[in-house]
């Protein structure tokens, strides 16, 4: 590692809802944190459009617009914001250390990971062109604008089984993708897909192509693996359900993680197994995985950094 060039008291890593509300509160606590944002400044949400499940904004915001907002708060508060990617970490001994953009070296007493997850998507050009104008990867966020429409949803585990029967209320049909003829989800998801009467499934089908007018999505064209016959779909909504990828893999070696990389924290909490390591946000949720909870999270592990430190201060006091 370069030579430290730097220490700060509190570095949080990541600038979505959950670290921009974690540099809020560390500011409120003169924590003066230090913030590097990552490649995607403001996190999933500025990939996405109208956001409206998040209080305070009756007639909605759109993602970029709201991750703005949040930067600016907590600029305002006194947290010092920098563009920069997390390159290496160690954490064997306080202070813990960090490489910034492989050349930079900080020093910190305490370290809140708000790096988030990135959604999996099946790699169609025509899936990123409509991207946030028809296509989604959350149910839960989009389906809303959906209510009375056809859509489609792709994917065969627990999540697109939930996801699938949440959009049943809203939508009048909903296609179900399966590119098996099974499904990976549990058995009680799976019974409700089934008892679900507006949910049509497709078993060994694979998507071709979103298709559009151009603007929005006007449909998908699909292929059935047996067969080979493809099929135009006329949905106005395509939902991917395959999974997400949380953006852990430089800490695998320092922090507890489950098998598919979700940081562990303490229940509860946002501790990890490291001292003065915390996490929030969706690099540990992978059951809500919403602005709101994230946010939330971040005022956690804001509020334990800040205990941890006044108990270190403490002891040296005493």
């Amino acid at each position: 590692m370069s030579s430290a060039t730097e220490h700060v008291k509190c570095l949080i890593i990541g600038s979505g809802p959950a670290g921009y509300t974690a540099a809020i509160y560390a500011a409120r606590a003169d924590l003066r944190p230090v913030l590097y944002t990552g490649i995607v400044m403001g996190g999933q949400l500025t990939q996405t459009t109208e956001v409206e499940n998040y209080p305070g904004y009756p007639d909605g915001i759109r993602g970029p617009e709201m991750m703005e907002n949040f930067r600016k708060q907590a600029e305002r508060l006194g947290t010092d914001i920098r563009f920069g990617y997390i390159t290496a970490v160690d954490f064997s001994g306080l202070p813990h250390k960090v490489v910034v953009d492989e050349t930079t070296t900080i020093t910190a007493d305490t370290v809140i990971i708000s790096t988030g997850a990135t959604a999996k998507w099946l790699g169609l050009e025509s899936e990123q062109k409509y991207n946030g104008f028809g296509v989604s990867a959350c149910a839960v966020c989009d389906g809303f604008f959906f209510k009375g429409q056809d859509v489609a949803i792709v994917g065969a585990g627990d999540t697109a089984a939930e996801e699938a029967t949440y959009l049943a209320k809203l939508c009048r049909k909903v296609y179900m993708l399966a590119r098996r003829n099974e499904f990976r989800a549990s058995k009680a998801m799976v019974s409700r897909v089934l008892n679900t009467p507006n949910i049509e499934l497709l078993y060994d089908t694979e998507t071709k192509e979103i298709l559009g007018d151009g603007l929005n999505v006007t449909g998908v064209k699909v292929i059935n693996n047996k067969t080979n016959a493809t099929t135009d779909l006329q949905v106005t909504g395509f939902f991917v359900a395959i999974g997400h990828h949380p953006n852990t893999d430089i800490f695998r070696d320092w922090i507890d993680m489950d098998a598919v990389g979700y940081i562990k924290t303490r229940p509860g909490s946002s501790l990890t197994n490291v001292e003065g390591v915390f996490c929030c946000g969706d690099a540990q949720d992978h059951i809500y995985r919403q602005a709101i909870t994230a946010a939330g999270s971040g005022c956690v592990a804001a509020i334990d950094a800040e205990r941890y430190l006044a108990g270190k201060e403490h002891l040296v006091t005493a």
